[in-house]
């Protein structure tokens, strides 16, 4: 589970960089931008709604 949360983070700075770089290429004129913004927005709320799942499951214990 923890190899899966660093992935998903991975792709979300990937994706975050990506976005800078096409905001920079296309002078915010270009579609790639919201693109890359909103693939960046939908894997954090995957994400989120994995980390929700793993500890309603239990694959995440809890420290408390």
């Amino acid at each position: 589970m923890r190899i899966i949360v660093i992935l998903f983070l991975l792709a979300i700075v990937a994706s975050l960089a990506s976005a800078f770089t096409f905001l920079l290429r296309d002078h915010g004129k270009g579609p790639r931008t919201v693109k890359a913004l909103t693939l960046r927005v939908g894997l954090s709320i995957l994400l989120f709604l994995l980390l929700m799942v793993g500890f309603a499951t239990g694959l995440i214990p809890s420290r408390l």
